[in-house]
Formats: C-alpha cells, structure tokens, sequence
C-alpha cells in the first residue's frame, strides 16, 4: 500500500502534515488541527486501530481543503492523535482510501507523489 506525505491547507488556513495512506480505509484528524472546523457529535462512540493502539472516536467533521491546487472536502473521524511518521514529524491528517476513490486521487509511491490526473472535480448524479 502506498503512504505520501504532504503539507495540505484546511479552510481555516492552517496547513496540516497529512499521510496519503491507501492502506487505511477512513481518513482521521488530530483533535488540534480539527480547531475551527464544525465537529459533529456521533450518537455513540467506536474504536479504530491505527499506528499500533486504540483511539476512541467520539466526533467526526467535515474538511474542506486545497491540496495542490484542488479544492475538495472529506470526511475524517476526530482522534487526540495519529502519530509520527518515519521522520518523528506528527502526522495531522490521515488521509484514507475513501477519499482517495472519491476524488479519483491515485498515490504515485515510486515518486513518492500524489496523481491527479483523474481528479474529480464535478459529480454527475442521476
């Protein structure tokens, strides 16, 4: 599975160290980098297992974000914290594979680069 690593700006203007993990079907939210955005309570909390412990999710939110130029939102699960990458950098945002199919996002690993060529910008709905 493949993980890239970047910097992508949330509409509140902060930029958050994001993991590209394919490997990881949602996507999560550090507590600290989910300030300012509209939070929404779950009727109960569950558990996910990531980076080798147990994180109770008791919130998810909406995240409107540019990455690389492309506008696009996504769904991403509240934590206290993801994690360090392999560079002992904390990882903000993990971004799964859910988003990635939704906005037709490919991960390029042998360049370590994100492939928008069949990004998706408009959703036709019948």
């Amino acid at each position: 599975m493949g993980r890239i690593r970047r910097e992508i700006e949330v509409v509140t203007g902060r930029r958050c160290w994001t993991l590209f993990d394919s490997g990881a079907r949602y996507s999560y939210i550090a507590r600290t980098a989910a300030a300012g955005l509209a939070l929404q309570q779950l009727p109960s909390a569950r558990q996910a297992v990531f980076g080798g412990q147990t994180h109770d999710v008791r919130e998810v939110c909406i995240v409107p974000a540019e990455i690389e130029g492309h506008d696009l939102e996504f769904q991403a699960a509240v934590v206290d914290r993801i994690g360090r990458d392999e560079d002992s950098r904390e990882i903000e945002i993990l971004f799964g594979a859910i988003a990635l199919q939704l906005f037709n996002i490919r991960l390029d690993p042998a360049n370590e680069a994100l492939d928008f060529s069949h990004f998706t910008a408009e959703f036709v709905e019948f």
